[in-house]
């Protein structure tokens, strides 16, 4: 994700992502989310978006679409996102600031990726079952998606999303 703002492009899903991602100690959460227990913070995040529609998820729905997604997370949102990662120290061949330029570039493609990801993962909703208040559903929504990893998440990145989430206005 980045910390781009909002848009009127895009998804319901999309907007809520950038809306949430912006919010303070989120994106480091995701992050640590991320590298730590091997989250893909787009389907986090749609869990979460799921929870303000009041929609909770079991295991299984977390299950399938992570098997739905994971051939275009794997086959283009890694690979971009280990390409840039490596750009931060270029080989010495290219200049700095070209070089720079270029890994702004490979951003900008890795996010589109993401959002490509987000619109089909869109097309997939609504998932899980109505009822309840989204505060109670994003808890839920996480606990599905920790018992499909098998992993808890570290506790202090999961404290600051649901609190993010909680305090986060409605749309």
């Amino acid at each position: 994700m980045s910390d781009a703002g909002p848009s009127s492009q895009g998804s319901a899903f999309w907007r809520f992502s950038l809306q949430f991602y912006r919010l303070p100690k989120v994106a480091d959460a995701c992050i640590a989310l991320q590298e730590e227990a091997g989250v893909d913070v787009n389907l986090l995040l749609f869990l979460l978006w799921h929870a303000r529609q009041r929609r909770r998820l079991a295991k299984a729905d977390v299950t399938a679409l992570e098997a739905k997604i994971a051939p275009w997370r794997d086959a283009t949102v890694i690979p971009l996102r280990s390409v840039r990662r490596a750009l931060k120290s270029p080989p010495a061949l290219v200049e700095p600031a070209t070089a720079e330029a270029f890994r702004n570039r490979i951003k900008a493609v890795e996010l589109e990726a993401e959002r490509l990801q987000q619109e089909a993962m869109y097309v997939l909703a609504p998932l899980g079952v109505a009822g309840g208040n989204p505060d109670e559903a994003a808890a839920a929504n996480i606990a599905a998606y920790e018992e499909m990893l098998v992993r808890r998440f570290p506790p202090a990145a999961r404290e600051t999303l649901l609190a993010a989430f909680a305090a986060m206005p409605a749309a």
